[in-house]
């Protein structure tokens, strides 16, 4: 985290969950003045980022004074009592619009909170606003809507589908967001941002009132500026414990993807970053072992032969409805969906089983898989979802989403102005053991730097 001492109102937007905890208990600060400097915060930085769907204003300024009242009376719901958080528009909150990035329905208000959205609320958190998205957390950004911009450089992309929600956590507009993640959509713009994005176990947490785009391979989690936050939202969203230790890399077995780490695609850059990172670890404790899977060259191939079926179904009738309603490139990805034939599909589902157990057959060698998040910094807009031969941004990300194994990105270093991203992988339902290791190269690698907005 930024090592910045709190003593303005600007500073709040950077504390952390647990430094914000602190002052909300020693009455230092209170939720209604943390709600007060994000609204500003975020209406001062909305018309370079691009980043908010809806704004919840009324009980973003109601629910600030009640919590803030239930500390004075001595009732605390937890460390996110009081903490604002911002929704990816793709989630339904109770009486506020979903508009999912797209023109092809007009928005529908909501009848009721998704369940992670309720759990927050128990928690005590406060629902500040939604976020911005890839359409349907799928294709590109509409061009009715525009694509969010990156807080490091507003002349680039903060990357999809969850760009929204990383942008805002990135801006220091809330400590924590919600994103949605199918083939890296919350790791790719965490990468790009320069924060953490958690995708955690499938399944861990719940995706009803989530509007899916492949129920096979959907996963919501955590945004934020540091593993610490991460662990605290990810208690709240999934329901369990996870209790950490300090954070130590003595005795953490890293396993480095090769075929990650050696691809082509990664720029120069990146290539330098990753060996250095890697050497920073082994100088700190730990061992550091390259990890070979044949199977990696195809997963991302056999996933949009997952994804695009899966997303052509639930778009079915959508498609009929409105299909001029799509971006042309959304429209695009939902009609070559209905082209894949179920032999494709369901070969794509046995490679996943294969996959996933060859990946999970590693983790007797290793702790964690080790993977560049993204081959390259922040792009000027969103990349194409094609196959062209290359990976492109999905090149380490996607393969976790066919396994269901927890993936998560953390600031690793600087190209210039735009951040980089290293991405953790570790076995399935090892969320705990994944994020300890996390906390491990954060704090060796130090690499959290504020943005320039």
């Amino acid at each position: 985290m930024d090592n910045t001492q709190p003593g303005s109102d600007e500073d709040i937007g950077f504390l952390g969950v647990q430094e914000l905890g602190a002052r909300y208990r020693d009455g230092s600060l209170s939720p209604v003045d943390v709600v007060e400097q994000a609204l500003a915060r975020l209406e001062d930085a909305e018309p370079h980022l691009n980043a908010v769907a809806h704004v919840m204003k009324t009980a973003a300024m109601r629910d600030p004074e009640q919590l803030a009242s239930e500390f004075r009376s001595g009732r605390d719901l937890g460390p996110l009592h009081g903490v604002p958080v911002a929704i990816k528009d793709i989630i339904e909150v109770r009486d506020a619009p979903t508009g999912f990035g797209s023109r092809v329905r007009k928005p529908a208000i909501a009848n009721a909170d998704a369940p992670l959205v309720r759990r927050l609320r128990e928690a005590g958190a406060i629902i500040l606003c939604k976020t911005n998205l890839l359409e349907y957390a799928y294709g590109i950004a509409h061009p009715d809507i525009g694509q969010t911009n990156n807080p490091h450089d507003t002349g680039r992309t903060s990357g999809g589908s969850s760009g929204g929600s990383a942008a805002v956590v990135a801006a220091g507009i809330v400590p924590l967001a919600v994103g949605t993640d199918t083939g890296g959509s919350i790791r790719i713009p965490a990468s790009y941002c320069g924060i953490v994005g958690l995708k955690p176990t499938y399944g861990l947490v719940p995706t009803e009132g989530v509007f899916p785009l492949s129920w096979s391979l959907d996963h919501a989690g955590p945004l934020s500026r540091s593993v610490a936050d991460t662990v605290i939202m990810l208690e709240c969203l999934s329901g369990k414990p996870f209790s950490l230790s300090p954070a130590s890399l003595a005795d953490v077995r890293i396993g480095v993807l090769a075929y990650h780490a050696d691809s082509r695609e990664l720029t120069p850059t990146v290539a330098q970053n990753l060996r250095h990172s890697i050497e920073i670890l082994k100088a700190l404790g730990a061992t550091i072992k390259a990890i070979d899977i044949p199977e990696l060259s195809a997963a991302n191939s056999q996933l949009r032969k997952i994804i695009r079926p899966e997303a052509s179904l639930i778009h079915a009738e959508l498609h009929a409805e409105n299909r001029e309603g799509y971006a042309p490139r959304t429209r695009a990805q939902v009609e070559a969906g209905f082209e894949v034939s179920a032999v494709e599909y369901l070969q794509a589902q046995q490679f996943r089983a294969t996959l996933r157990q060859s990946i999970e057959d590693r983790f007797a060698e290793v702790d964690v898989l080790l993977s560049p998040s993204v081959p390259f910094p922040a792009p000027i807009e969103d990349p194409e979802f094609t196959e062209d031969g290359e990976e492109g941004e999905m090149l380490s990300s996607g393969f976790a989403n066919m396994t269901g194994q927890p993936s998560i990105s953390i600031p690793c270093g600087m190209d210039g102005h735009l951040p980089l991203g290293l991405q953790l992988t570790g076995a399935f339902g090892a969320d705990g053991k994944l994020l300890q290791a996390a906390l491990a190269v954060e704090a060796a690698l130090n690499a959290y730097r504020r943005p320039s907005i």
